[in-house]
């Protein structure tokens, strides 16, 4: 099983990563693997919301991409700001869409959306990288 990766970024921080299968069940470990990574920089108070949204990145990856591996990479570009992006193979960008009220699924951008202080997605040559950004506030 490959071990995550730490490596010192510009800011002094370390950047978590971590290459997972492309199934369902690597959530579970995507969601450890953001706890640890906020508890070890003292952002605690980031940790569920960070979960919530790696789980959904993780979850359109294993629904959209090709192949069979994700990346889930955790970065803090300043003291107050930390950037969690789900790398796949895939070059379509996710799109958020407003499903009906009886729909179950399709909110997981929208969720979010509404918990990041930015999301986006980088096209890479041979995928993309759709990321999201949480900042403490206070």
């Amino acid at each position: 099983m490959p071990q995550p990766t730490t490596r010192a970024r510009p800011t002094g921080h370390p950047g978590y990563s971590e290459t997972l299968p492309r199934v369902p069940e690597s959530a579970a470990t995507a969601r450890r693997l953001v706890r640890v990574a906020l508890i070890a920089w003292g952002m605690d108070d980031l940790a569920e919301d960070g979960a919530l949204v790696v789980s959904e990145l993780v979850a359109n990856a294993v629904r959209h991409a090709r192949r069979k591996a994700v990346r889930v990479v955790i970065d803090r570009p300043c003291a107050t700001r930390v950037r969690i992006g789900v790398v796949d193979f895939s070059t379509a960008r996710p799109v958020s869409t407003a499903p009906g009220p009886e729909d179950e699924g399709g909110r997981g951008l929208a969720l979010v959306g509404e918990l990041a202080v930015g999301w986006g997605t980088d096209v890479l040559p041979w995928g993309k990288r759709v990321w999201a950004e949480l900042e403490r506030r206070g």
